[in-house]
């Protein structure tokens, strides 16, 4: 594929807002998991949770959007100077030119949660209820276009956890053929009751702060986040960092357990590097997918080795930021390739003993490092797989 910078970037997590906080948390490995307290929610686990969301007022004209998905993509627009360069980009090529291909799991459920608790004598749901500008799960592109005034392809990808790693490569696409010059992709994923009591039922999830590639890891914690990036061809951009292959797959396995052996983890990694044209032997770190669940992160080990073999250094960010399910794609792409440009290979938080069973160079501190091209990988329920590689300029 051609290859496409990322010329501008912002990232909301439960680390903070913007590339410095995030950035300080990852050299750091100071996570921002605690103990859940969100809403009415009764679970002994912990979440990553953004602080200030809800202190987030949007635009007047766009108040019928109100939510705290919204909210928390307006806190991105926001933050790194992002709307700005967005709507530089609109200048330049024209709003209909520029498009919006952003990831979510479950939009502004919560909206319609806390509705149904105010439902009238006959059930009826208050009138200030919007489900079309809130809980629909395009309402998020819906709000960003209209936010940045953009007008071309507009696009939401709700696949699970692999939704906003695979925008890169519908955004990608619409590039290649012409619809867009240019492309907002990204995601953004807030907690609500339907995940947290839904995960919970499942079995999935932890009462600590999730410890990916630990021998006793339990299980995952929940977060929310946001991470926006603006896509433009390299010839149009100054970025050090690239997109150079997207690769995506899909196991069919089983609704919610990944292939033991890593069927659908290995072809969208081996799709990546066919797509950027690269042997795998040129990767220098990947950002797994990660999640301390004990099926995940074995078939994950599982593909890595058959990709690259055990000694490519690799870590999962999601004991820093926690789970950001649809926004997660996103969140450790930027981690990623924030990392490559300020010459460190992230490490893991919170796992203290590695499964000697998962063969991997797993990083348990940063390390200095000469990585130029790295992978983050993003699997989701129902095998939708998704591998994105990034490498400096």
């Amino acid at each position: 594929m051609e290859p496409l910078a990322l010329s501008a970037c912002s990232i909301v997590t439960c680390l903070g807002a913007g590339r410095e906080a995030n950035v300080a948390a990852l050299r750091e490995r100071r996570s921002g998991l605690a103990r859940c307290t969100f809403e009415t929610v009764e679970l002994d686990t912990c979440v990553g949770e953004v602080t200030g969301v809800d202190q987030v007022v949007l635009p007047g004209t766009l108040r019928r959007y109100d939510c705290r998905n919204n909210r928390l993509a307006q806190f991105a627009l926001d933050s790194d100077g992002f709307a700005e360069r967005a709507r530089a980009a609109r200048a330049r090529y024209g709003a209909d030119r520029v498009g919006v291909f952003l990831g979510t799991s479950t939009s502004g459920i919560l909206e319609t949660e806390l509705a149904y608790r105010r439902r009238d004598a006959d059930g009826r749901l208050p009138a200030d209820f919007h489900y079309r500008e809130t809980h629909n799960t395009f309402s998020l592109a819906d709000y960003v276009a209209h936010a940045l005034e953009l007008t071309g392809p507009a696009v939401v990808v709700s696949s699970a956890c692999a939704s906003s790693a695979k925008v890169f490569g519908n955004a990608a696409r619409a590039m290649a053929t012409g619809l867009c010059d240019a492309a907002i992709v990204g995601g953004v994923d807030t907690l609500c009751l339907t995940t947290l009591y839904g995960f919970h039922s499942l079995g999935l999830t932890s009462t600590r702060p999730c410890r990916p590639f630990d021998a006793a890891r339990d299980g995952i914690s929940i977060s929310e986040g946001a991470a926006l990036i603006l896509l433009e061809r390299t010839s149009e951009a100054k970025s050090r960092v690239s997109l150079l292959g997207v690769g995506e797959s899909s196991d069919a396995h089983h609704m919610s357990t990944p292939h033991p052996e890593g069927l659908g983890a290995r072809l969208a990694m081996q799709g990546a590097l066919k797509h950027a044209g690269l042997a795998a032997d040129r990767v220098g770190y990947v950002n797994l997918h990660g999640t301390a669940s004990r099926t995940n992160d074995a078939s994950e080990a599982a593909a890595i080795t058959q990709v690259f073999g055990p000694a490519i250094p690799c870590s999962s960010t999601k004991g820093l930021t926690g789970h950001a399910l649809g926004a997660a794609g996103a969140i450790e792409a930027l981690l990623t390739a924030f990392a490559l440009e300020e010459g460190f290979l992230p490490a893991g938080a919170h796992t203290e003993t590695l499964d000697p069973a998962l063969n991997v160079d797993y990083l348990m501190a940063p390390r200095t490092g000469t990585a130029s091209i790295a992978m983050s990988n993003s699997f989701g329920f129902g095998g939708a797989n998704c591998a994105l590689l990034l490498g400096l300029r």
